[in-house]
């Protein structure tokens, strides 16, 4: 895998003409963007497309859940957007239906764990009987078993999910902050060293490099930490 396919930026932004600005600061450094909820619902969608069209990757963070006709027929869309990553929250029905839906097409799905800003307190409060790291592995044999093609979760979960699904299934992680950054509203965070030595194939940053005063440098260091891990 290039370098660079291993950094995946979190374009979590309030409008498209700030996630343009994003885009072209970083230039050839950065080849991976996340289009999540944030930036969807004030045209990111658009954009979205727009950016594989100029070559870019990009992770579409729909976590999709509803009835299965619907995830299916939400995928075949998003499929047809060409877009590269799809994410599907981790129940086997929504993650089959998702599997159907998108046929042979080249979109991979992602199924979403457990979110990073969850502990096992906010799952008991949800009404889970189960702490976050054993949900996760629990919901990453789910995916595989489904078919899918890869597992969001935290660098704490990588080694135990790596070692339930096997080699073929990506990993990614978000919730990456690297030495001194503040963690914000994640509760389960790894610098990019420590999520690369435990086993993840991509890592999703966002805060780091957005309110970084030089976001091309903070991305370049991101990413030499990143080679220097593996």
């Amino acid at each position: 895998m290039p370098l660079a396919d291993r950094l995946i930026v979190g374009l979590d932004v309030p409008s498209v003409d700030e996630a343009r600005v994003v885009v072209d600061t970083l230039g050839d450094l950065v080849t991976f963007y996340k289009v999540g909820m944030q930036l969807q619902f004030v045209g990111g969608l658009a954009l979205a497309q727009e950016l594989a069209r100029s070559g870019k990757k990009v992770f579409l963070d729909v976590k999709l859940l509803d009835i299965d006709n619907t995830v299916a027929h939400g995928v075949e869309g998003i499929a047809a957007m060409g877009m590269t990553f799809c994410t599907i929250h981790a129940y086997p029905k929504a993650m089959r239906a998702a599997v159907a839906g998108r046929g042979s097409a080249p979109l991979r799905l992602l199924g979403v764990t457990v979110l990073t800003s969850m502990d096992d307190a906010d799952l008991a409060a949800a009404g889970y009987h189960r702490t976050a790291a054993d949900l996760v592995v629990a919901r990453a044999r789910d995916a595989a078993a489904a078919g899918m093609d890869g597992i969001v979760c935290s660098a704490a979960e990588v080694a135990a999910v790596r070692a339930a699904v096997g080699p073929d299934l990506a990993l990614v992680t978000p919730g990456i902050r690297p030495a001194g950054a503040a963690a914000g509203d994640q509760r389960r965070v790894a610098t990019p060293a420590e999520a690369i030595r435990a086993g993840a194939d991509h890592l999703v940053v966002a805060r780091p490099i957005l309110a970084a005063p030089d976001r091309r440098a903070a991305a370049a260091a991101i990413l030499e930490e990143i080679d220097r891990a593996l």
